[in-house]
This record gives structure tokens, C-alpha cells and sequence, in this order.
């Protein structure tokens, strides 16, 4: 895979019988809402506004499926999380969810996205056991991270690499404000994809 991908949008589904057919190789992409998901996608493909990055929590709804190359993909998955959410279409996230991650064959990696301020969540952990128990990769990138000191930095990277201690999970500091991180994510992105 190149390391500049020629990103382009394909298609959004709110059910699981308007996902993408299940062929090729695809990253998604996961975590709570406003842990800056959108931003990182953005960042990574060096494409702005290829996700939609929104003051709001919550605004991805549906999974959102981006072409990279041919038969290769990333896929922008709803987040979880925010409480403002109606039960139904938290309720409806979570069997798309279900059904996306159980039966999705062409999935070969999930980045998640944890903001570095918060750490590891227990959503964050079920999202990790979740992909790992179909024998997916996993990259936590921990976003944000311009926003801690030198000090703060390295106490959540430590402390989210022993909470993932004998599990293949790769983590990451993270910032698109500063440019951290992007090129390894995409180095393991692009192995993912290869």
C-alpha cells in the first residue's frame, strides 16, 4: 500500500443490509463519542473533511465506508457513549455493532480512538475484547495527547500499554494538532490493508 492514499467516500449504512459487500480488506474505525475520531481519520488520510468533525457528540450515526484503494477501505463506525442519545438509536448502534464486528469477514484491524485525557474506558476495553476475540488487530491511538505535558504523556501511555499487556493491541500517543503519531498509524494501517 502507498503511504498517500487516494481516499475517496463510497457509501453510509444505518442497517446491516446496506453495508459495503463483505469482500477486500478494511480498518474500522471506533471510539467514544467527541474523543476526536473524525479528526484522526482526517489526519491520517491527510484528507480534511473526509470524516465530518462536529462540536456535537454523537454526530456519526451511521457506518461510513471510504474507498483507499481497490478492495481496501476505512470504515467510520458510530460512537458510543454519549448519553443524549435516544435508547432506540443507541439500541440500533449497538445490533448494527453487534452484527458488523460478529459477521464482517473482510475487517482486518480496528483503530480505536481514546482520548488521552480519560485513559481506557470500559466501553473502550469491551470494543478492544470484542475484535479481539475474531483475531483482528488493534491500535489504540491516544488522541489529544498535545494537550498533556511531557509527564502526563507518558503515565497514560504506560499505563494503557500494561492495561493491554499480553494482547497483540498496539498503543500510540496521538495528535493531529501536532502531527504525532500519524505516520506509524498509518505504517500499521497500511500492513492491515496489504
Amino acid at each position: 500500500m502507498s503511504t498517500h492514499w487516494n481516499v475517496k467516500f463510497l457509501t453510509s449504512a444505518a442497517s446491516a443490509g446496506a453495508l459495503v459487500a463483505d469482500h477486500g480488506r478494511e480498518v474500522a474505525f471506533a471510539g467514544r463519542s467527541n474523543a476526536g475520531k473524525s479528526t484522526a481519520i482526517n489526519a491520517i488520510t491527510a484528507r480534511s473533511g473526509l470524516a465530518r468533525v462536529s462540536r456535537t457528540p454523537g454526530r456519526t450515526q451511521l457506518i461510513n465506508f471510504f474507498e483507499v484503494a481497490p478492495e481496501r477501505r476505512l470504515v467510520d463506525l458510530p460512537g458510543y457513549g454519549y448519553a443524549k442519545v435516544p435508547e432506540a438509536v443507541r439500541e440500533r448502534w449497538l445490533e448494527l455493532m453487534r452484527h458488523y464486528f460478529d459477521r464482517r469477514e473482510s475487517l482486518v484491524g480496528l483503530v480505536l480512538i481514546v482520548d488521552s485525557r480519560r485513559g481506557l474506558g470500559a466501553q473502550d476495553v469491551a470494543m478492544l475484547e470484542w475484535v479481539l476475540a475474531r483475531g483482528r488487530g488493534a491500535l489504540v491511538l491516544l488522541s489529544k495527547a498535545d494537550k498533556l505535558n511531557r509527564r502526563d504523556q507518558s503515565q497514560v501511555l504506560r499505563e494503557t500499554r500494561s492495561a493491554c499487556e499480553g494482547t497483540p493491541v498496539v498503543v500510540q500517543l496521538f495528535s493531529a494538532h501536532d502531527k504525532l503519531g500519524i505516520d506509524e498509524a498509518r505504517a500499521v494501517m497500511n500492513g492491515w490493508l496489504a
